[in-house]
């Protein structure tokens, strides 16, 4: 099968070996590759296991779960990366990733903190999303230097970039 993470590669030949643990992730590119395709396929230990530890805490793996189970993943989009190559310790990357939900098409758009850790693995450490329905234009409003919209959700819910963790912790924190 050819990966869901949109490198046209076989699964075999690239997010395979990282989702089964045979290999690592080189570059914060790779890994959230990895993880976007751990999503499609509802691997939720692969999503906790590459999450940085100061990261884990909220952690939900039941939410987590059901928002991957329910997302008809379309596609990701690698947008822009920074840093973040096999001899880095950090990285950025911003992607966007198209799902459909309850008939509706959504595009999770989120530039992802990566760090290296000291066996060499890349760990998600925190992104900044905001997820819009698919096809509305951004480019009409007047130009906002704050990125995130606010969506209607309580500080103590869980957030809905799917990261497991409370709103408050995880998107609601100011810019």
């Amino acid at each position: 099968m050819t990966c869901p993470c949109g490198s046209s590669k076989n699964f075999e030949n690239c997010c395979e070996p990282f989702l089964k643990g045979a290999a690592l992730p080189e570059t914060a590119e790779q890994l959230m590759r990895s993880r976007y395709a751990a999503y499609t396929l509802v691997d939720i230990d692969y999503i906790k296991k590459t999450l940085a530890p100061e990261s884990r805490s909220d952690f939900d793996p039941k939410t987590t779960k059901d928002w991957a189970q329910q997302a008809k993943w379309k596609g990701l989009k690698i947008m822009a990366t920074e840093k973040g190559g096999a001899a880095d310790t950090k990285g950025m990357v911003e992607f966007t990733a198209t799902y459909e939900q309850d008939g509706e098409g959504f595009d999770h758009h989120e530039v992802s903190h990566f760090r290296k850790a000291e066996n060499g693995q890349w760990l998600f450490v925190d992104g900044d999303a905001h997820t819009h329905k698919e096809g509305e234009d951004h480019h009409h409003h007047t130009p906002q230097t704050v990125v995130r919209e606010t969506p209607k959700i309580g500080r103590n819910d869980a957030c809905p970039c799917g990261s497991g963790k409370k709103y408050k912790k995880c998107h609601g924190t100011a810019a």
